[in-house]
């Protein structure tokens, strides 16, 4: 068994490997960059060491110096995680050539997956079923334009390295397909350093059915069930689950069956996932799943498979690493109720899901009910520079409705602030009477996730307990024998005058400022006078950048004329492109960018005036 073990990654899954690894007896190595000096995976290894700067190109990125880390503190294993290098095949085959333990499959089964047109070949070759689509080297856009219209429109552009929802554009006429295929190029060659893309047929009624695989060194493998990631914003899984709604036992077992020849296919060790698209337009059937594409690696969503089966995957990667068999066989493995997995994001969806960053000065998720898998704690930063996720809620119920429901109650116990979170959001797609009919498929969020992104705003009941507890009754409240019962006050929140009913006088000098968390939202209520009114803000026209970040793309000039909704410009921060848009139709009256500035949180980029 492996004695020591070095994890090359961060937050959450670096966090999680090592829970697991201290229960094994196993010694764990952090490595941190400059901005995660005091991550709360560094805190919990028994030991860290410094890789590099901020930048994830400059630090976890970096092969050499991972490998170099492992060396010098004598770990003999390197764990991936998820992300970063974990389906690099290159760097596997370096860990092995440096004379340490890959925990990890093959690096030839992480190449023979890595591109997504090669890989579905092979899997057509093993007889799983594929997408229809185009798969082939020639990559002039004119080319791609035409295979495009042959496969027929709506078509999903994908690039062959590709992961996570990005260098990933639906299409939906001829008309769009130059520009969605330059952008989907620019990210993927900036994510993946490789701007090779595919084109298949896109779905009408998709959903996104995967299935947990995993092998041994002894020629054994086998299958943990399906889960079901049709809960997806712009192709990012938001709510996973197992098993998947609506499957049979008969297609559960063709598709299961397709998953392991999958992985027979590439001799797979180690965990993995085969990813299938499902036309769900008559429910589920076998004949209408289609392979995808498969993760090589510890999906972000592995915590339901656990639930349902009872089994630590992270135990199983250590174990087969070391050389051992699987620990169960097929038929020892059985689903036990059901598992719902939520990701909690430091963003703000009532802003177009743009990532917050800050401190968190509060930072309460339960710890009473379900399972919490967090690579954050109170008093920590979440920087600009890495993935927004600060959590992973997972609950686990008979069925799926208590699951559903526990999953709910999680939410609503969180609060966080200042940073925004996507809470609020999480539980109204939970609430949504398709996902709670188990009727949910990828475009659900895309046609209702305005209501659900909607800025959530705190009861009046909330508001009065708040208000009541800053301005406490006046101790002369006695002698004030004409002091009103019931009077209403003025107060800040989120920047806009409120008021709040109060019974009773109050005190000469009320509390700065109080907090509000109801919902799984948080927000601050401070007395209108200690703002002076309605506050300093920027003007209506004024486009800030909300958040650090790099200008990749400018799409005005001033003086320009341009109209409500119009992008103005692109900012990639957190690894994701950012357009930003104009609020009205007016002029572009000032442009403080160009493309390739690295600006900071809330600089002036353009202002917009409207026409005189």
């Amino acid at each position: 068994m492996i004695q020591s073990l070095l994890i090359a990654n961060r937050g959450e899954i670096a966090c999680r490997i090592i829970r697991t690894a201290r229960e094994m007896g196993i010694r764990t190595v952090a490595v941190y960059s400059d901005a995660d000096t005091k991550a709360l995976h560094v805190r919990e290894a028994d030991e860290a060491v410094h890789i590099g700067p901020s930048p994830a190109r400059e630090s976890y990125l970096v092969g050499d110096k991972i490998i170099a880390a492992a060396k010098a503190t004598g770990a003999e294993a390197i764990h991936p995680g998820y992300g970063f290098l974990s389906e690099n095949a290159a760097f596997a085959q370096a860990v092995i050539d440096a004379g340490l333990i890959w925990v990890g499959p093959k690096p030839a089964s992480i190449t023979a997956m890595g591109l997504k047109d090669a890989a579905k070949k092979l899997m057509a070759d093993a007889g799983v079923p594929v997408t229809p689509g185009y798969m082939g080297e020639n990559q002039d856009p004119a080319f791609l334009a035409e295979q495009a219209a042959d496969i027929g429109y709506p078509v999903l552009i994908k690039a062959v390295a590709g992961g996570g929802g990005k260098g990933m554009r639906k299409v939906d006429s001829a008309a769009d397909f130059a520009d969605a295929l330059a952008s989907c190029q620019r990210e993927a060659a900036a994510s993946f350093g490789n701007d090779h893309v595919l084109i298949e047929k896109y779905i009408l009624t998709p959903r996104h059915i995967e299935v947990q695989v995993f092998g041994d060194t002894h020629g054994n493998v086998v299958h943990l069930f399906e889960r079901d990631c049709s809960l997806q914003r712009r192709h990012q899984k938001v709510i996973e689950e197992a098993p998947a709604p609506g499957m049979d036992e008969a297609t559960r077992a063709e598709l299961c069956a397709a998953a392991v020849r999958a992985a027979k296919a590439v001799d797979y060790v180690g965990a993995g996932t085969i990813e299938f698209i499902a036309d769900a337009s008559e429910g589920l059937r076998a004949d209408r799943i289609w392979f995808m594409e498969m993760n090589t690696r510890l999906q972000v969503e592995h915590p339901v498979t656990e639930e349902i089966t009872g089994v630590d995957l992270v135990e199983w990667q250590l174990r087969v690493a070391s050389g051992e068999p699987i620990p169960l066989t097929q038929d020892e493995l059985a689903i036990d109720g059901w598992a719902m997995e939520a990701r909690l994001y430091a963003e703000d969806p009532a802003t177009g899901f743009l990532p917050s960053t800050g401190s968190l000065d509060l930072f309460q998720l339960p710890d009473h009910i379900g399972r919490v898998d967090t690579g954050v704690y109170e008093g920590a930063e979440v920087s600009p520079f890495y993935d927004p996720m600060i959590a992973k809620l997972i609950a686990h119920g008979e069925d799926r409705d208590e699951a559903r429901e526990l999953l709910s109650e999680m939410l609503e116990d969180s609060a966080i602030w200042p940073v925004r979170t996507n809470a609020r959001f999480l539980i109204r797609a939970l609430d949504h009477p398709d996902f709670a009919a188990g009727a949910v498929d990828t475009g659900l969020i895309g046609r209702d996730g305005e209501a659900m992104s909607a800025a959530p705003e705190p009861s009046p009941q909330a508001l009065t307990k708040a208000a009541m507890a800053m301005v406490p009754a006046s101790p002369h409240a006695g002698l004030r024998l004409n002091a009103p019962p019931v009077r209403t006050a003025p107060f800040l929140l989120d920047g806009k005058r409120v008021d709040v009913t109060l019974h009773g006088p109050g005190a000469d000098n009320p509390a700065p400022a109080m907090l509000v968390a109801e919902t799984g939202a948080v927000w601050q209520l401070t007395p209108w006078r200690a703002k002076g009114g309605a506050g300093d803000g920027a003007g209506d026209g004024d486009i800030l950048a909300p958040m650090p970040g790099k200008v990749i793309a400018v799409d005005v000039a001033a003086g320009d004329r341009v109209a409500r909704g119009q992008k103005l410009l692109t900012l990639e921060a957190m690894k994701m492109e950012h357009g930003l848009t104009a609020p009205f139709d007016g002029v572009v009256a000032e442009l403080n960018v160009a493309a390739g500035a690295q600006v900071q949180v809330e600089a002036l980029l353009v202002r917009v005036e409207p026409e005189a």
